[in-house]
């Protein structure tokens, strides 16, 4: 029997278990989109976890969603990032960085730019920006021409990031984001050969993947995916046929792993599963919803196929989890008050269980 507490070999890397902490977006970065000191030892004190994907880093400017959040298209951002993958190393951890483009979910108070996307339909809901939430803007759809910029962009920062000693990437294709954008058929209602039927809507997400894979090499990239999410107003017809096409595309690409997030019926997950030859990272709770990731919702998905499994709030909360689910011992709540609020608290003040009153 598998169980959490067992390495894995992912690339070229053993993992000494199969808990991997989830991507989470804090928005503490520095101006300039510049990692931190305090994003290092945020870090550094979750490094037991078997693999860290960092939260969503933007690719380019206009790929930024939220103010606050880290970047990997200049020399400046690469410079700050390595005391945080030295930090993680150093504290024997491994740190993939999660390559976020916002698309439409973005604001012109945000990038000082119009958002662009796959066509000129906007996001349900408010976005972030510097002064408050704000209705989401209709973007500018993306002419045919421009398309492969865009998915070249997340193989120009993969090679930034390890360039800034991140040991691999994640591409951020779920939760309504750019790659999202492409696959859903209400956000999507291109013409041309990126919309329309299934083989057009994945295109933009296997060129994404294949430029990062030509950059950084497939046992370095990694995918999030989404099956049937619905954030930010995005709808997917034709679930199980569009991520059995895709992952089809994928697997000839030798890539670390698929992510997916459990936001589809479990026996369409269970069928991708199927689908795809590679590592599977399973999240197996809804991601912001009502329940948490625990040891049960683990081992169930270990038990249908996974190899590993990300938790969030449960590292954010925790950042001694594994040893914590290894031994019993009480998990900590989060205070979803500090998520976004930026400074330490919140973020640096969760502590061991050793060191709890």
């Amino acid at each position: 029997m598998t169980t959490l507490f067992d390495n894995y070999r992912l690339g070229d890397l053993t993992l000494p278990n199969r808990m991997v902490m989830a991507p989470m977006t804090r928005v503490r970065a520095a101006a300039g989109g510049l990692a931190t000191p305090s994003m290092a030892a945020y870090y550094a004190q979750r490094a037991t976890a078997g693999l860290i994907v960092s939260e969503g880093v933007q690719p380019s400017l206009i790929g930024q969603s939220n103010p606050g959040t880290p970047g990997l298209h200049t020399d400046e951002q690469v410079s700050a990032w390595r005391p945080v993958t030295a930090a993680v190393h150093s504290s024997g951890g491994r740190i993939f960085a999660q390559l976020m483009h916002g698309g439409r979910v973005s604001h012109p108070d945000t990038t000082g730019m119009q958002p662009v996307g796959p066509s000129a339909v906007p996001a349900v809901g408010d976005v972030f920006t510097p002064s408050g939430p704000r209705p989401a803007p209709t973007p500018r759809a993306l002419d045919t021409a421009e398309v492969p910029e865009h998915a070249e962009s997340y193989g120009r920062a993969a090679r930034r990031a390890v360039e800034a000693g991140f040991d691999g990437v994640e591409l951020h294709g779920a939760n309504g984001y750019l790659i999202s954008q492409f696959l859903s058929s209400n956000a999507n209602l291109r013409t041309d050969r990126y919309g329309g039927s299934v083989a057009s809507r994945i295109r933009f997400a296997v060129e994404a993947v294949s430029a990062t894979a030509e950059a950084v090499g497939g046992a370095r990239t990694g995918i999030r995916l989404s099956p049937g999410g619905t954030f930010w107003g995005v709808r997917e017809t034709d679930v199980p046929e569009l991520y059995t096409a895709l992952l089809t595309e994928l697997a000839r690409l030798d890539l670390a792993y698929v992510h997916l997030e459990a936001t589809a019926d479990e026996d369409v997950l269970i069928g991708l599963r199927r689908a795809w030859p590679g590592t599977l990272i399973m999240n197996p709770v809804l991601p912001m919803g009502p329940k948490q990731t625990g040891r049960a919702e683990a081992d169930h998905w270990l038990g249908l196929g996974a190899d590993l499994i990300s938790f969030g709030r449960g590292f954010l909360a925790n950042p001694d989890l594994v040893e914590r689910l290894r031994t019993g011992l009480p998990i900590a709540p989060v205070d979803e008050a500090t998520y976004y609020q930026g400074g330490d608290a919140g973020y640096l003040t969760y502590s061991t269980y050793q060191h709890t009153a």
